[in-house]
């Protein structure tokens, strides 16, 4: 009997570093339509509890899911099943922030076609603050292979 196909490595670790300008945590803001004086008026925010500028929630969450989606694709084919997301501290405008997952169970699926991988992953500051922390299933396929060039062939009759 043949051991089912692996792609996924059980313990693998991976990790990105990003900084958010006031610059992106407006423009981030207003892309996702978070109208919160807090992502855009550096005044406003000054005088909150905050003492300036903070990143709607969405924006280190969304770098958060987008590692995994980036990480995996250079190798095989992800698509995100299920994210559970905490959102542990505030984060600051010019924050730099560090993103880690590591996979912690994967098995083979065979209806799926691929590895179904459970992972846990973290989000910290410059200060060393946990400001998120989440889990994610994902389903990670082999990447398809890459299909013939049809394009000569199909233009060969055409004038």
């Amino acid at each position: 009997m043949n051991a089912a196909p692996r792609i996924v490595t059980l313990g693998e670790t991976f990790s990105s570093t990003l900084e958010l300008s006031a610059e992106s945590v407006k423009s981030f803001a207003t892309l996702v339509n978070d109208l919160n004086p807090l992502h855009h008026d550096d005044a406003y925010a000054a005088q909150s509890r905050f003492g300036g500028l903070i990143a709607s929630g969405t924006q280190p969450t969304a770098h958060f899911m987008a590692l995994l989606a980036t990480h995996f694709s250079t190798y095989a084919q992800p698509l995100g099943l299920e994210f559970d997301i905490k959102l542990k501290k505030a984060v600051h405008a010019n924050d730099t922030l560090t993103i880690t997952w590591r996979v912690r169970d994967a098995y083979w699926k065979p209806s799926l076609n691929g590895d179904l991988t459970h992972l846990e992953g973290s989000v910290t500051n410059q200060r060393g603050d946990t400001v998120l922390i989440g889990t994610s299933t994902i389903l990670v396929m082999p990447k398809p292979e890459a299909s013939a060039d049809t394009s000569t062939s199909a233009g060969k009759n055409a004038p």
